[in-house]
């Protein structure tokens, strides 16, 4: 099983995958009547001018199933930026299933720690850039934040009230585990969008993760990809 651990808790799992390098390039060449048992040069250069000119359908043939752990405003940004397509229509076109573990029937345990604490950025309203001088005062900040938090979240759950209401005071640091599958241009979509200077850090390192993940699951098609869109 290909792994990657991320942030303090986090990981990426590969469960499964559906096709090969010579997929896409052999999905593109059914129009012909063609098929390929060798990835060479000549599929290089197709898969390069499928990329470029957005001749998207040859890869979503390709198809991986992630087990990920990430905290909760991870997942958030996660989901909105999943796919290509609308993520919450119920279309037969789209090319990704998203299932979330659920507070509901599982208690919450384990919550993220930064390991520093960033600046607000100047010049973006939603970014950080560099590190506040009070580190420790924050640190103390949080530790006793999460320390009431949890107490409080336990205390509920031993006078009996649900785990739907009394997760509501937990913060959105608590990890969450998602299963997702999706199509190849679905997992470039993700890594594009979050894997860039503006992204928070948090699910940057997850997309750098991914990245490194559909380098070894798909390695031909994956660097032409990214050499193809310049990154």
């Amino acid at each position: 099983m290909l792994k990657r651990n991320v942030l303090d808790k986090g990981f990426i799992n590969v469960i499964d995958k559906l096709g090969s390098d010579l997929t896409v390039v052999n999905s593109a060449r059914v129009s012909f009547g063609k098929r390929k048992e060798v990835f060479d040069d000549k599929d290089r250069k197709l898969v390069d001018y499928l990329a470029k000119h957005k001749h998207w359908s040859p890869f979503r043939h390709l198809m991986v199933q992630f087990h990920v752990k990430a905290p909760e405003f991870v997942m958030r940004q996660w989901y909105k930026h999943v796919v290509g397509i609308e993520t919450t229509s119920s279309s037969s076109t789209k090319d990704h299933a998203w299932n979330e573990i659920s507070g509901r029937y599982v208690p919450v345990t384990d919550f993220y720690e930064p390991g520093a604490w960033r600046k607000q950025s100047e010049n973006n309203k939603q970014a950080s850039e560099g590190l506040i001088d009070e580190q420790r005062s924050a640190a103390t900040i949080f530790e006793i934040a999460m320390k009431q938090a949890i107490e409080s979240y336990e205390k509920l759950l031993e006078l009996g009230v649900a785990k739907e209401q009394a997760r509501m005071i937990l913060p959105l640091n608590q990890y969450s585990e998602v299963y997702w599958t999706a199509s190849f241009q679905a997992i470039m979509n993700f890594i594009e969008l979050r894997d860039e200077d503006t992204a928070q850090w948090e699910i940057r390192e997850y997309a750098k993760a991914m990245k490194e993940l559909m380098l070894e699951i798909y390695p031909e098609t994956t660097s032409v990809w990214f050499e193809a869109i310049g990154k």
